[in-house]
């Protein structure tokens, strides 16, 4: 499956505060703008992107079961193939160092290029082998071996498919728990029947 990266990245002057905010996380950004008066402005923008289906607003945000209060004003689904990147720079020299390594606890949602090793290295067992016997020796070291190149990677989760046959899957040895479609807020109730009953 091809995919394609949406950055929602702003492209504002030094010291210019940005009055949207987009939080990506998949196929999924909230965004937030808490001007109401620019909210029209900003789903244009936004409309205009290639690779997103629909943004939802809080008159219709409760269709995909997004409506909490933690919500963005609006929020932008991605196609089904497409997905959008955390990524908030222009200029890759200007990353972050987190960026080129597998650092779930910095990175804003689940970053999916960390599954891919950078092309451009040369030895990837080499040069991981060596970043893991300098911390041996207690050296800081960087595990950047991660690429930043969004486009590698060729799929990705987070929206409602299209056919119900392509959803998540729950397997139990209970019938009585998996009889019917599942919403992802139903999940938390189901394991809880499913150990405690």
């Amino acid at each position: 499956m091809s995919s394609r990266s949406i950055a929602l990245s702003p492209h504002a002057k030094a010291g210019a505060v940005s009055k949207a905010l987009a939080v990506a996380d998949h196929q999924i950004a909230h965004v937030y703008v808490p001007d109401p008066e620019l909210q029209p402005k900003v789903r244009e923008v936004l409309e205009g992107l290639p690779g997103i289906e629909r943004i939802y607003d809080k008159a219709d945000i409760h269709i995909p079961n997004l409506d909490h209060p933690r919500s963005g004003e609006l929020v932008a689904m991605a196609d089904a193939r497409s997905w959008f990147t955390y990524y908030y720079w222009t200029d890759d020299r200007r990353a972050p160092d987190f960026a080129r390594t597998v650092e779930i606890h910095r990175k804003p949602g689940y970053d999916p290029v960390e599954l891919i090793l950078d092309p451009s290295i040369s030895s990837p067992k080499l040069t991981i082998g060596r970043r893991l016997i300098m911390r041996k020796l207690g050296f800081r070291a960087l595990m950047d071996v991660i690429p930043l190149d969004a486009s590698l990677v060729k799929g990705s989760h987070g929206r409602v498919t299209d056919d119900s046959c392509d959803g998540p899957i729950i397997i139990s040895d209970q019938e009585n728990l998996v009889d019917r479609n599942l919403r992802a807020t139903d999940v938390k109730k189901l394991l809880l029947d499913a150990i405690f009953t």
